[in-house]
């Protein structure tokens, strides 16, 4: 059962990229450079093996690796949450358990993929699992990954459990986190973040604590900047950084495919001298001529300090 008292996330929590060297071993010099941009980016936590880490496409090695690297690291500066899920539930908790032997702070589980659940097997496999785990726990709303949501009804059914403090939603629907943030006012201490940074806003107005946003790999300051503006009210310094982030953001469209997001934060962190830009396979980094690109769109934005 969980021994750690529950946290409460708010602002800005990177899903942090994983920098490789090859197939299965850590850039651990990138690794350490990319931990500390982010923390003096002013972020509020770090979340590893997402599916911007593309966790599950790394070893269970690496997986456990990446964990005791970046908990012993971060140390007590920040919360580290660590994504879980898999297809198997031994393996899940073999992780949690491992995270939190190593210092992490909580973890986060979205539905296991590959055969769909239905609800009501959702709700049984959620609460077996909890009954074990030593650390709080995150639901992540990932329905283009895992083919199934937590349904809001679902949501309310596992709000009494007290060790699950919060929801990342990845829907990019605005009705489901409404729905979903009716709901889970009920429990002041749940955290409720949104996935998708031009979403953030409009979730924050809404009552949401704040974002998982891939984008503060790369740019860290720029989006907790954003956060702090739209949470204070300052419209007119939220629509400056917006258009920044929608210049900044076309790095994303340069590959192809699901991971090109991925691809290019990986890209600008290493024209940035951060990490290595390897992708874990079967998936490539980007080509001589897409990096390039990504390079220009970058240098076009670098008179912008914040980022």
């Amino acid at each position: 059962m969980i021994t750690e008292k529950p946290i409460r996330l708010r602002g800005i929590v990177p899903p942090m990229v994983t920098p490789l060297k090859n197939l299965d071993t850590l850039d651990a010099e990138g690794l350490e450079r990319l931990i500390e941009h982010l923390i003096t980016g002013g972020v509020q936590g770090i979340f590893i093996l997402g599916t911007t880490g593309e966790g599950p496409c790394l070893s269970y090695q690496l997986r456990r690796e990446l964990v005791a690297r970046t908990c012993r690291q971060v140390g007590s500066r920040l919360p580290v949450l660590v994504g879980v899920t898999d297809t198997s539930i031994v393996e899940t908790l073999g992780l949690i358990r491992y995270a939190a032997d190593a210092g992490a702070s909580a973890v986060v589980l979205a539905a296991p993929y590959y055969f769909p659940l239905s609800q009501a097997e959702l709700v049984e496999y959620v609460s077996r699992l909890v009954v074990e785990i030593p650390l709080p726990l995150l639901l992540y709303n990932m329905p283009t990954m895992t083919k199934m949501s937590f349904e809001p009804e679902t949501v309310r059914q596992l709000l009494d459990i007290p060790c699950i403090v919060g929801l990342k939603d990845s829907s990019r629907q605005m009705d489901y986190f409404l729905a979903v943030r009716q709901i889970t006012h009920q429990r002041p201490d749940w955290s409720l973040l949104v996935g998708y940074e031009h979403m953030l806003v409009d979730t924050i107005r809404a009552g949401g604590d704040g974002g998982v946003c891939a984008g503060a790999n790369l740019f860290p300051r720029l989006l907790v900047e954003l956060y702090q503006a739209a949470v204070g009210g300052c419209a007119q310094r939220v629509e400056e950084i917006q258009q920044t982030l929608i210049r900044l953001r076309r790095i994303y469209t340069v590959g192809h495919g699901v991971t090109a997001s991925v691809q290019g934060i990986k890209c600008g962190l290493a024209f940035r001298g951060i990490c290595e830009d390897n992708m874990a396979e079967p998936f490539s980094r980007l080509s001589a001529e897409e990096r390039g690109q990504v390079e220009t769109i970058l240098r076009l934005e670098n008179h912008d300090a914040t980022w």
